[in-house]
């Protein structure tokens, strides 16, 4: 293929989809600094235009090449349009990965991102930083695309610090409070010790092959040279994976680094829509899938991904199924839900971790903008004790938000029950019980904790009358983006229903050129459809009953469920305090760490040898040599003479001598 569009090169194409939102991020940051300047009034509506119509069109862009791309299905790379770093062997262009994976992961950012501005509109309307607020997120945007249509790992490494980059601005949003400015730093605190993971990973990677005298054409880091001589790798195949892999830690918030996902709630909720449940943190699953070729020739570390992936999804769902704040909930169920994606790619499932990626993008959007809608009708208030029947109140709201409940919770026929069953199915066949034991247990208490904050939100008998009584239903903005999420919750799985089902398995045939992972296939094809559906029944019955139990307990009986916390309050209070992890990171990291700057490297180091001995001892001692020399210049010309004499003596008495 060589035109697309009005013969114009794919590659230039390509190339506009991230660049349209960047063009956006450019002209709204000129407008920001102009009008802040000269203390003019935001032109809101030409900055809505401009913020909104980029990513509809980079959206429009990325569907166009969908369809009418025909191209092999394990796709192509694009030339590059030019050599961003060229240093004797090791090249790194501008090109950029046209394939399946890319521009499913393309529709996904550029729609729910288009969705999530219109939202953005309402939600931020009355703003001071509305200008400022739309930069990052277009900005965003374009870093995010650039992230996963690059070709080679520097290019995406640019993305993802860039995602990082606007992660940071957009937590710390409101950094005139502290807490909000402290949440942005810790945010880009921990993804620094993830990132410098990835920067071996692929010094690893250049070194390797570098040796080996290859001739890797479009760059020793580019995908299709990886792929196309990753028999070289099989060595370091293992320290490289793990090494990626604590990138994708940081990024994508698994156990240890996950602590700066909840806390990022600091943000806007819109951006935690976008950033912390469609996009950005599901960068590091993504990352694992476009390298699966790498992936595979490690058992140790495929088996060390998948466990890393289901422990972080039960240790998070345990958290999630206490805590109050309804955006907090939120947090800890992405963390739980990334890590059902991680499961899913590290026992080779590959198409199931991004069927579920693009499906909880769908409904995990929805539940963010739903809770941005409860608290934008609340005037701000985010304790679902402090709500209670607000179906009334919000109507579109709690229909759409409980729509993605039961997409979340795994029911029939809505988008996670087929996502998620893939996931424990395939995890079963392909992977250690004891993991699929554990997935299975976070399936039901996902199911669980979000019923409970549905019902605790918008059932019952309002628990606060006053703000009862002051809620109101978001406007048109805000709840178009609810109710086409909300319906993507609903079909957005039926791309994959499976032949169990009578379904075509469209999705994952779609996927398998992609990833002709041999074993994989022969397993799932052993195992049976017999299999399939009766671990589909038993999960399907399972989180059924967890969402009932739910259902009952915070929407009809909530003095049992008030006195089920006092009679564990040991067990409630340690799931509260998010098993006290922060502390222990206060007390091992943080704290010693603090102290070490605070004493050694800045009163020690900094004071008392560079600031006393380097700046002021060097002044000092040019001080008094500066008054020594000045007693010579008394003025006396007796004393001028008599130490000009003193002078030609020594000079005679070293040539006689």
């Amino acid at each position: 293929m060589q035109n697309l569009l009005l013969g114009i090169p794919i590659s230039t194409v390509v190339f506009l989809i991230p660049l349209l939102p960047f063009l956006g991020a450019c002209f709204n940051g000129l407008v920001a600094l102009m009008c802040r300047s000269g203390k003019a009034p935001v032109p809101k509506p030409l900055v809505t235009l401009v913020a909104v119509m980029m990513p509809v069109l980079a959206f429009a862009l990325t569907v166009w090449l969908f369809f009418f791309a025909k191209d092999p299905a394990t796709g192509f790379t694009t030339p590059p349009l030019w050599n961003w770093i060229a240093v004797d062997d090791f090249i790194a262009g501008i090109s950029f990965k046209i394939d399946r994976l890319s521009l499913v992961m393309g529709l996904i950012i550029t729609g729910v991102g288009s969705l999530i501005h219109i939202y953005s509109t309402g939600y931020m309307s009355h703003d001071a930083g509305y200008a400022r607020y739309f930069t990052f997120l277009n900005l965003f945007l374009f870093a995010m695309l650039i992230l996963v249509f690059a070709g080679n790992l520097p290019l995406m490494f640019v993305g993802w610090e860039g995602v990082g980059m606007c992660s940071y601005f957009l937590i710390g949003f409101w950094f005139e409070d502290p807490q909000k400015a402290s949440a942005g730093k810790k945010a880009f605190i921990v993804n620094r010790v993830g990132d410098f993971g990835f920067l071996l990973a692929m010094f690893l990677i250049y070194k390797t092959l570098s040796q080996k005298g290859l001739t890797p054409g479009l760059g020793f880091l580019s995908f299709d040279t990886l792929e196309r001589f990753r028999g070289d790798l099989f060595l370091v195949a293992t320290p490289i994976c793990l090494l990626l892999f604590v990138g994708a830690m940081g990024k994508s918030a698994q156990i240890p680094l996950y602590v700066w996902l909840p806390d990022a709630m600091a943000g806007p909720t819109p951006v935690s829509a976008l950033i912390h449940a469609a996009t950005m943190v599901t960068a590091g699953v993504y990352m694992i899938a476009r390298l699966h070729f790498l992936y595979t020739l490690s058992p140790v570390a495929m088996e060390f991904v998948a466990t890393i992936g289901v422990s972080t999804a039960l240790f998070a769902a345990l958290i999630a199924v206490v805590q109050s704040d309804i955006k907090k909930v939120l947090a800890y169920s992405t963390v739980s839900q990334l890590g059902f994606m991680f499961y899913a790619v590290g026992v080779g499932s590959f198409s199931a971790g991004i069927f579920h990626l693009m499906t909880h993008a769908f409904f995990k959007a929805c539940l963010f903008l739903g809770s941005g809608s409860v608290i934008h009708g609340l005037h701000g208030e985010q304790n679902v004790w402090k709500m209670g029947g607000l179906k009334s109140k919000m109507p579109i709201t709690a229909w759409t938000f409980g729509l993605s409940v039961l997409a979340i919770a795994g029911m029939f026929p809505f988008a996670g029950f087929f996502s998620k069953d893939a996931i424990l199915f395939h995890g079963y066949v392909l992977g250690p019980r004891v993991l699929w034991v554990m997935g299975f247990l976070t399936a039901g208490l996902t199911a669980f904790y979000m019923t409970r904050v549905f019902a605790l939100t918008f059932l019952g008998q309002p628990r606060d009358h006053h703000l009862h009584d002051h809620a109101h239903e978001s406007p048109f903005s805000m709840t178009f983006a609810l109710i086409v999420l909300a319906i993507l919750a609903v079909v957005g799985g039926w791309v994959g229903v499976p032949e169990s089902l009578h379904g075509n398995d469209l999705f994952f045939r779609w996927f398998a050129p992609l990833f002709p992972y041999q074993e994989f296939y022969e397993k799932i094809e052993h195992a049976g459809r017999g299999t399939e559906l009766t671990l589909s029944f038993v999960t399907l019955l399972w989180a059924f009953h967890c969402a009932l139990l739910a259902f009952v307990l915070y929407s009809q009986k909530l003095n049992i469920a008030k006195n089920l916390a006092l009679k564990c309050p040991r067990v409630h209070q340690l799931l509260e305090n998010k098993f006290y992890v922060d502390e222990i990171y206060q007390t091992l990291i943080v704290n010693p760490l603090g102290w070490v700057s605070d004493k050694v490297l800045w009163k020690f180091t900094d004071q008392k040898v560079i600031d006393s001995l380097f700046v002021e001892g060097t002044a000092q001692t040019m001080s008094l040599a500066g008054r020594t020399l000045s007693l010579l210049q008394s003025g006396a010309v007796q004393m001028y003479a008599i130490l000009f004499a003193i002078g030609g003596l020594l000079l005679i008495a070293y040539f006689v001598l």
